[in-house]
């Protein structure tokens, strides 16, 4: 019999790397920094972003154990994960979408996303360093990055999610 492509092989290896990553974030790293500030949540996981108050807030009431993880372990974990949510991402939208406009700019969000999320940790690594003194341009910046990572990712998401849900009932009605 034919075996399974090298390339979906390497699909499918990505895509079990970046769920195990999505899950050690989720179950370990961000909800030990969420109780390391005092149950404030990390940037990470502010989709609509942040104000200047708020990101203060969670500065000046995140631990030294909690700024360790979130520059340690969380740091390190999200400096691989953008990209293999990315591969994930652009490999799904390249199966569902035929050749178009839909396609293109799908892809264009998925690289933009990637691209926030880079620029995201970048900025959230500045944050921390600053601590709560934190100046209002580079919160800002951050935010900006955080929202810009989350609406793109979360509409690519959103549209695969909604293609393969399509591509499943057309299967059961046969």
């Amino acid at each position: 019999g034919r075996g399974v492509s090298p390339a979906r092989q390497a699909y499918w290896a990505v895509f079990a790397a970046a769920l195990a990553i999505h899950g050690t974030m989720a179950l370990w790293t961000l909800p030990r920094i969420a109780q390391e500030a005092g149950g404030l949540l990390p940037f990470d996981l502010r989709p609509t972003g942040y104000t200047p108050e708020e990101a203060r807030a969670f500065l000046s009431a995140l631990s030294e154990e909690g700024r360790a993880v979130y520059s340690g372990p969380q740091r390190l974990l999200d400096s691989i994960y953008p990209a293999l949510l990315a591969v994930v991402l652009a490999g799904a939208v390249k199966v569902l979408f035929r050749r178009g406009l839909l396609r293109i700019v799908l892809m264009l969000a998925v690289l933009g996303g990637m691209l926030a999320d880079y620029a995201e940790n970048m900025r959230v690594a500045g944050l921390l360093a600053a601590g709560p003194e934190a100046a209002d341009a580079m919160i800002a910046a951050a935010s900006r990055a955080t929202v810009a990572k989350s609406a793109m990712t979360g509409l690519v998401m959103g549209v695969v999610l909604l293609a393969l849900a399509r591509r499943l009932r057309q299967r059961w009605r046969g």
